[in-house]
């Protein structure tokens, strides 16, 4: 199959979720198919990065990727907003990107078209109209649900009121624009339903995260650290109301009862309302090469989100890795994992860190959770069993009759 990938966030390094995903699946993908990608770039990546995706697909085009805000062009604006397109997602039109999108069609005769993430959506709509291949929209989350809750969350009234107002139009226009596309893609069962919810006309195949189970192997039992870790991309408005809420209303209550605790925060990009949490035992890292050394040093992870979709990646990492957890129920969502058994669930701060200390008092309950984790990461979530379904997903689209593009 030739298969074209359009994507709004460059796969290489896959340092953080997004990346991470698209880089494994294509990975796998292209070893047996051939594989283009489009995309945008984000100004830090090394010619190595483009270089190392040009070893893996047929060809790579990318564009640099120019934020703009949502009323820097009032015209354009309320060209948006008059088609009921959230006006926040005029900062991934690019003419640029879209001429390289339509001279790669003119040159190759496409099986798969596959745009990554809503907010990429409305390049389906300039595609030819003699153009057979069939299209394929991913969830990386669902955008309507990820900011409606965000605003549930967000203290500041300016930022609430534009991010619920966002969620809105995004719930108005994300799921009928879904449709135009032959099939779509979902990480969870939660996610699709929240989809078929608003549209039930929606052809959807769930399509979790993965981890690298032979790359990520288990770690020992750490014998000298009080260390507790959280992961992710500290730009995410959910990542940083996740450390934030951990910080202020469950880390005190875990640092009463165990004084040597420490919480480190691992992750790129952290705004200065996550720097300004490094007090008393917390330390903010920013960007790392190598994250295995921090988990490795780390007793166990935390998982505080309260907003957001999909599949959490950090979650898989841990559990290939022997690091049990305790995550909230938006933290866990989509991972058939259970309470008690391959991690602990908690979504009030007293109950949070009453799981946290159990974890650090009994080591045969976290050798337990740790086993039975790994072993749910081998069997559900590898990368090559996703990219087998992936494929196999493709198969099916394939040899269907009917056209995609409406």
């Amino acid at each position: 199959m030739r298969i074209l990938l359009i994507s709004n966030t460059f796969p290489y390094p896959p340092n953080s979720g997004f990346p991470l995903r698209v880089y494994n699946l294509l990975y796998r993908i292209a070893r047996e198919h051939e594989v283009w990608l489009a995309s945008f770039t984000a100004g830090h990546e090394k010619p190595a990065d483009i270089e190392h995706m040009r070893e893996i697909c047929r060809e790579v085009v990318t564009v640099p990727f120019s934020r703009q805000g949502a009323l820097s062009n009032l015209p354009q604006a309320a060209r948006y907003f008059f088609k009921g397109i959230p006006p926040t997602l005029r900062a991934y039109e690019s003419r640029q990107l879209l001429e390289k999108i339509l001279d790669l069609i003119s040159r190759v005769d496409f099986d798969i078209i596959q745009i990554e993430d809503s907010h990429m959506s409305f390049y389906l709509d300039h595609l030819p109209a003699a153009v057979r291949a069939k299209t394929v929209l991913t969830f990386h989350d669902v955008n309507f649900h990820k900011h409606e809750k965000m605003s549930e969350v967000e203290p500041r009234r300016v930022r609430k009121i534009r991010t619920w107002l966002h969620g809105r139009m995004m719930r108005r226009w994300e799921p009928f624009q879904a449709q135009r596309f032959g099939h779509c893609v979902a990480m969870s069962q939660s996610d699709k339903e929240l989809l078929l919810a608003e549209n039930p006309g929606l052809r959807i195949a769930v399509l979790p995260n993965g981890v690298d189970t032979r790359r990520y192997t288990p770690l020992p039992f750490p014998e000298h650290t009080n260390r507790l870790i959280y992961v992710g991309n500290m730009a995410y408005r959910p990542n940083i109301d996740a450390v934030t809420w951990f910080c202020r209303d469950i880390y005190p209550i875990i640092k009463a009862e165990y004084p040597k605790i420490e919480f480190w925060i691992v992750g790129k990009d952290p705004t200065p309302e996550v720097t300004s949490l490094a007090a008393n035992g917390i330390r903010v890292t920013g960007q790392v090469d190598d994250l295995l050394p921090y988990y490795k040093d780390a007793i166990m992870c935390v998982v505080p989100l309260r907003a957001g979709g999909g599949t959490r990646l950090k979650i898989l990492e841990a559990m290939a890795l022997g690091r049990p957890m305790v995550s909230t129920t938006i933290g866990c969502e989509g991972i058939e994992a259970r309470n008690g058994e391959q991690l602990f669930i908690a979504d009030t701060p007293e109950q949070f860190a009453r799981y946290t200390l159990e974890l650090l008092r009994d080591k045969q309950q976290w050798l337990d959770m740790t086993r039975q984790a790994r072993a749910l990461s081998v069997e559900r979530y590898d990368w090559d069993l996703v990219a087998r379904n992936h494929i196999r997903l493709y198969e099916e689209i394939c040899n269907q009759d009917s056209r995609i593009i409406a």
